[in-house]
């Protein structure tokens, strides 16, 4: 099932598909259902796939970011940005819930397992979250406002420098009963991000 979104310059497409979706205004939203994540146990290896991604191919450097609203209920309840080299290499930054209740940035690399870190908390019901490719290597930042941008994590995939890459979205609900995440403030710039420190 295709989808377009005016902000990306290339079409996407869903993987798996969500339990509902829109997109009116400039605003995404998407529901995922019951127990659905997208994580690789490092402990054991066991692979989970069922969040449903919206994704597009995209060739070189880029700036990609959302202002990401997820409807919290269950423990890790949130919505993010992917970007995926490979089935077993792939990034997800997400706004997510921890299982004491706290929203916070967290990221997921994974390179056939998944490496999960916890960022900063955030006191309220939308963050800012921007990825950025650097040819082979990636910046993960994060905004409370849209403006000032802190740093979450700077690694490569390891995959070298691909010709494309896929970019898009996801929302997910690993132990709950399903959770709706809006993206707004959609924005892609083409072109290399010249300083990760510097907050902008």
């Amino acid at each position: 099932m295709d989808a377009e979104i005016p902000e990306l310059p290339f079409p996407l497409r869903w993987s798996p598909d969500p339990e509902g979706w829109s997109f009116a205004e400039g605003v995404l939203t998407i529901t995922a259902g019951p127990r659905t994540d997208l994580f690789t146990s490092p402990e054991d290896g066991t692979a989970r796939a069922e969040a449903p991604l919206l994704l597009g191919r995209y060739p070189g450097d880029f700036q990609f970011s959302a202002e990401v609203t997820p409807a919290f209920a269950g423990s890790f309840d949130a919505g993010a940005l992917i970007v995926r080299e490979a089935p077993d290499r792939w990034l997800k930054l997400a706004f997510e819930i921890s299982p004491q209740g706290t929203p916070m940035a967290v990221s997921v690399v994974t390179r056939g397992v998944s490496d999960d870190a916890n960022g900063f908390p955030h006191d309220g019901p939308s963050l800012w979250l921007r990825v950025s490719r650097r040819g082979p290597a990636y910046a993960l930042h994060a905004s409370a406002d849209g403006s000032y941008w802190h740093l979450v994590r700077h690694f490569a995939l390891g995959g070298g420098t691909p010709d494309e890459v896929e970019v898009g979205f996801a929302a997910q609900s690993p132990v709950g009963e399903g959770c709706t995440a809006t993206f707004s403030s959609i924005r892609f710039s083409p072109g290399t991000l010249a300083d990760l420190r510097d907050g902008h």
